[in-house]
């Protein structure tokens, strides 16, 4: 199949330390390519693939300071893509509510990952789109309500391989966090739930600009460099090495989670996870097996004790079997073929789609 990824700008493909997204749109990416896919990749400039790379910026927007309007450069990312529609036999959208409009303009069907939660903004375009063909990345995440066309869930997948194995947390023990330092991440809990338990904590993520008053007020204050230390963001070696050295990881989200990959990297290097009991976290970890499903902060710290006697080993396979690159890349293609035999049925395309992506898979 020829297929279109289009990627946010805001951070690389892959990122170098935290982005879910452009983590996994990496990943599914060069899968495509290494299974004969012609895939090109719409993303930032320094953006790293297999596939043909296209960008309308050199670098991740994060990263210059000179950019006031972001939108402009998603937006010119999303005509650079449908100008070139026909190039494609599917374009697969990562980017939200932001290409729905583009969608119907083309012949190419399009398909939208949704990576993210639905506020009341953005439900109103997704309302307009929503007979256009949605794919979830939890069953958790999906609104009956909003009558969206939404025909599979894929789970998020790693590369397992990448992810050192420890077999046993390190000596002294600590509890490790990983991942944005916000308010819907629940960094403040982690903090808490290691005070009230007495464990050492050790915390890794970036601080996005919406967040930096949340860092400054409610964490700094708490960061000691002793039970508790803040270490920066992490790159992919650093993380595999905090979450896999730790007794456990904490995942005390205060939102409805879409996914978590933090829970799913965690569990590949060995480590269980102990999460709130919202979202994704019921569908992504095995109660009891791969860690913890709380409903407070006084069910974490009790599981504290517990988690050490759960084995590590099956952390690992669990992510083996249900969230890796291949078994994502497999519920893809699925999907690509599905969508393409609907439009060929819909409307007669000049050529046999369902054909030609079968002879390509």
């Amino acid at each position: 199949m020829r297929i279109a990824q289009v990627a946010p700008l805001w951070e690389r493909v892959p990122p170098p330390g935290y982005g879910g997204i452009e983590l996994v749109v990496g990943l599914l990416t060069d899968e495509l390519v290494r299974r004969g896919h012609d895939v090109t990749l719409f993303a930032s400039g320094d953006s790293m693939s297999l596939a043909k790379l296209r960008s309308v910026h050199p670098r991740a927007l994060r990263l210059d300071p000179t950019i006031k309007d972001f939108g402009i450069y998603e937006m010119l990312n999303l005509a650079s893509v449908y100008e070139r529609a026909e190039e494609f036999d599917i374009i697969h959208s990562h980017i939200g509510h932001g290409a729905l409009s583009y969608a119907n303009l083309v012949t190419t069907p399009t398909v939208h990952t949704l990576h993210g939660i639905f506020t009341p903004d953005n439900e109103k375009m997704f309302s307009f789109g929503k007979k256009q063909p949605y794919v979830n990345i939890s069953d958790a995440q999906r609104e009956p309500r909003l009558g969206l066309n939404c025909i599979a869930t894929v789970y998020n997948g790693i590369d397992v391989s990448s992810y050192k194995f420890h077999s046993q947390p390190q000596d002294p023990p600590y509890l490790a966090f990983l991942g944005r330092i916000s308010p819907e991440k629940g960094a403040h809990l982690a903090i808490e739930i290691a005070k009230q338990s007495g464990w050492h904590l050790k915390m890794a993520g970036k601080v996005d600009v919406v967040d930096v008053e949340y860092f400054e007020k409610e964490i700094k204050p708490l960061i000691d460099g002793e039970q508790i230390e803040y270490l920066g963001e992490a790159n992919h070696v650093q993380k595999n090495a905090l979450m896999g050295g730790a007794v456990a990881t904490l995942f005390p989200i205060t939102w409805r989670e879409p996914f978590g990959l933090v829970m799913v990297e965690s569990m590949a290097s060995g480590t269980p996870v102990i999460a709130m009991k919202l979202g994704s976290t019921e569908e992504v970890i095995s109660h009891g097996k791969t860690g913890f499903l709380c409903n407070n902060i006084q069910e974490c710290i009790s599981a504290i004790d517990r988690v050490i006697e759960l084995d590590r080993y099956a952390c690992r396979q669990y992510v083996e079997n249900l969230f890796s690159v291949e078994h994502m890349t497999d519920g893809y293609e699925a999907v690509y073929q599905q969508i393409i035999a609907e439009r060929f049925s819909q409307n007669g395309h000049f050529r046999n789609l369902v054909e030609l992506a079968s002879d390509r898979i």
